[in-house]
């Protein structure tokens, strides 16, 4: 079959366990990445606010205190972990933009250390543990995004994963994977009768991401118990078929997991699957309303 010559990267994608000293896990973080540039990684994910631990499950006022500004000292950090290994790094932060306003945002920085702009969270929760609407205004960026040397990639956040439109309008700006630094776990009530319908929810959202949209999708979670939410893991990446490419074995541990992505899939999936061909955005006015009763 013809079509354009293989553009394969490999992705590597940080699953780490985070204490409430910052400098422990940031520690962490840069040794792994370390390790996934000795593997050939040209482009390194870390989880959604690895820096401490998940700062949501009850609101304080306190946690205020541990937001940095962007740039700040961990994305120098980062900037030069980019640099050093020569890689696309994508990190998470709790971001303070002024005083009294806070947000969830990812950094992505180029191999040469440059930081290529910020993603911040646009879709926030609150529920029962994650009262991410106490620390967090919504983002105000749009869904942009990067043009990388390996790729066009796009960022969202955790919770921005169950949502079809911000998959969409990153595949309509030319994406070619959309990476989800993620913080996603069990609440301990809920982990027996709920667990693996849970998990599977998730996996299966964005598989579906890949699916429509025909590009790669990879989520990044972090692991361990905090307070009373045990993160799961699993980690993974679907290519545009929705097929798991890594991360569909329960793992728990943390690691780094690997996946090689061959871009030019995506012309191939595309092409045999036309769904941005027979879109009809001139029926989909409805869509910018909330509800339709």
């Amino acid at each position: 079959m013809n079509g354009p010559s293989p553009k394969k990267v490999l992705i590597g994608l940080v699953q780490m366990a985070c204490c409430d000293e910052k400098e422990a896990n940031l520690t962490c973080a840069l040794e792994m990445i370390a390790k996934a540039a000795d593997h050939g990684a040209g482009l390194v994910c870390l989880p959604e606010l690895f820096s401490g631990l998940y700062p949501c499950q009850t609101e304080s006022h306190d946690r205020f205190s541990a937001a940095e500004s962007i740039p700040g000292p961990t994305c120098e950090r980062l900037a030069e972990a980019a640099r050093r290994h020569h890689v696309v790094l994508i990190g998470s932060l709790f971001e303070r933009r002024a005083p009294g306003l806070f947000h969830n945002t990812a950094v992505v920085f180029e191999n040469d250390g440059r930081l290529l702009g910020c993603y911040r969270k646009i879709h926030i929760p609150d529920d029962p543990s994650y009262y991410e609407k106490f620390y967090f205004a919504p983002g105000d960026l749009g869904f942009p995004v990067f043009e990388t040397s390996i790729g066009k990639i796009g960022v969202a956040v955790c919770w921005d994963q169950w949502f079809p439109e911000a998959a969409r309008l990153l595949a309509l700006g030319g994406a070619e994977l959309i990476l989800f630094p993620t913080a996603i776990g069990w609440l301990n009530e809920e982990k027996e009768h709920w667990g693996q319908s849970q998990w599977s929810a998730w996996q299966t959202m964005m598989r579906a991401h890949a699916i429509a949209n025909g590009l790669f999708v990879a989520a990044v979670n972090r692991v361990g118990t905090e307070e009373s939410i045990e993160f799961w893991g699993r980690s993974f990446c679907s290519n545009p078929y929705g097929e798991v490419l890594v991360g569909d074995d329960g793992q728990q541990q943390p690691g780094v997991l690997y996946a090689e992505c061959d871009l030019a899939l995506i012309e191939t999936a595309r092409t045999h699957w036309p769904f941005l061909r027979d879109r009809r955005p001139d029926v989909y006015h409805d869509l910018t309303r909330q509800f339709l009763r």
